[in-house]
């Protein structure tokens, strides 16, 4: 029998793809949203609430702290690397809890200095663990959409918009129902999923991010027992907005994590908007619109040496979905809690860097997809022209403006379910009753020329 006991944990070990296959892709979310990152932000909370206590005069107990406290403390916080979180998974072994962990690594750290180990019965004072962890999330969350996320959503930003500009006049058929239908450009078409995308980029930054730190139940009952006179509700504010979060005053002992469905949700729409995109232009490839560029020494096919296909698209769809199952999860389950709390959602927030993992993995291998597409002119042409079935629409609404009786009939008529040609167009136009210049128009007027204002709508969305 073959023996894997002794396996060790790699990017070929590991239980998850984005910590194993899409490893690489993945690695700027490490620092942030792994387990690390989660501890590090504890550590951050910890430090700066047991900071924040120090300055206040209302806590006698603990005075102003030195400058030489300040410097160690600040230390603790840049210095922080995964040999000093190891050592908080140790002691979570003994103590069989994560935040109580950091508590005990920190007093471990004070005992370096005499003058913050004697005060060290003031760290996670009055605090319940979740004071901690709903800020230590809140700020990973914030972190992971400001410096991953946010340059994923410029690129796609900047691809999309590169490629309206330059495809706005490119005519295009369009298929309503999978069906022929009026013309487009391709760039307007770009256009649409840019500004779909856009707007979902938008209430993304302007989400709030919330937290609290008011004690077991949120009423600061530890707080008032030992300090009474001091303005806890205010102190607690002040601190969470230090941080960079909006305060929430109202909670149990949970932050009821409403904000996180929101921002999740929208997160999720961003998504789906690429989810169809990636289809769109994976059934366009499959027409011919668009041919990819051949990579050296990629296979398309096991057996079939001729195929380039569309694996980014692919890929980037799969991801995506995976991502959203997560993400849907998380926003139905986060805001739902037994009476003061109930600890489902600990474990279901741990899956949130795997939720951001297939989200990056997806928007990175559609950003490759894109950059590999070349437009086929002269197949979109001859689709175009192929067509011309189209211009019943624009003859029957000139036809509506002077008068002619049943217009939209007589059009049915001639191209309900038939092969219609150039020829057969300019033969009925002859026949209408029509004034001279508007006859002319029609007669000028071809599928490829007939896309309203799609080119000018193209270029627009680049100065939105």
């Amino acid at each position: 029998m073959i023996n894997y006991k002794n396996m060790k944990l790699s990017s070929l070990t590991a239980l998850s793809s984005v910590d194993g296959r899409y490893a690489a892709k993945t690695a700027a979310l490490r620092p942030i949203c792994s387990e690390f990152g989660l501890i590090h932000r504890r550590l951050i909370v910890e430090i700066r609430w047991f900071q924040t206590l120090a300055e206040q005069s209302g806590i006698p107990e603990l005075p102003t702290l030195s400058e030489q406290a300040g410097a160690f403390l600040e230390r603790l916080i840049v210095d922080f690397d995964e040999a000093g979180a190891r050592r908080v998974k140790e002691i979570e072994a003994v103590t069989n809890h994560d935040v109580k962990a950091i508590e005990y690594y920190l007093k471990e750290q004070f005992n370096e200095m005499p003058e913050l180990a004697a005060k060290a019965e003031f760290l996670h004072f009055a605090c319940t663990s979740e004071d901690i962890n709903n800020l230590s999330y809140a700020l990973m969350i914030k972190d992971a959409q400001a410096e991953v996320m946010a340059d994923m959503f410029a690129n796609i930003d900047s691809t999309l918009s590169e490629m309206a500009a330059a495809y706005a006049g490119q005519a295009m058929l369009s298929r309503t129902h999978g069906q022929t239908a009026s013309p487009t450009t391709l760039g307007k078409e770009i256009a649409n999923t840019l500004q779909r995308l856009r707007r979902q980029v938008k209430q993304m930054s302007d989400q709030e991010y919330f937290g609290k730190m008011n004690g077991a139940v949120g009423n600061f009952n530890a707080h008032f027992s030992a300090y009474p006179d001091l303005d806890w509700p205010t102190l607690a504010r002040q601190f969470v907005e230090a941080l960079g979060l909006n305060w929430n005053p109202y909670t149990t002992q949970i932050e009821p994590h409403d904000w996180m469905a929101e921002l999740f949700q929208s997160l999720t729409r961003y998504h789906t908007i690429l989810i169809d995109l990636s289809r769109d232009i994976w059934a366009y490839i499959s027409i011919g619109y668009f041919s990819q560029k051949t990579v050296e020494g990629e296979i398309g096919s096991s057996t079939m040496p001729h195929k380039v296909n569309p694996i980014d698209f692919e890929n980037a769809e799969g991801n995506l979905g995976v991502a959203n199952a997560l993400l849907e999860h998380l926003a139905s389950k986060l805001p739902v809690s037994r009476w003061q709390r109930d600890l489902t959602d600990s474990t279901v927030l741990r899956v949130i860097g795997t939720a951001y993992g297939h989200s990056v993995v997806a928007m990175s291998s559609l950003l490759k997809g894109l950059s590999k597409l070349e437009v086929n002119s002269d197949h979109l042409a001859g689709d175009l022209d192929a067509s011309w079935e189209v211009l019943a629409e624009p003859i029957q609404t000139v036809m509506r403006r002077y008068g002619i009786e049943n217009p939209y009939e007589q059009l049915k008529a001639l191209t309900r379910g038939k092969q219609i040609t150039q020829a057969g167009l300019e033969t009925f136009i002859k026949g209408l009753d029509l004034p001279e210049e508007a006859r002319r128009t029609l007669l000028a007027l071809t599928p490829a020329l007939y896309t309203g204002n799609a080119k000018q709508m193209a270029k627009a969305i680049n100065k939105v």
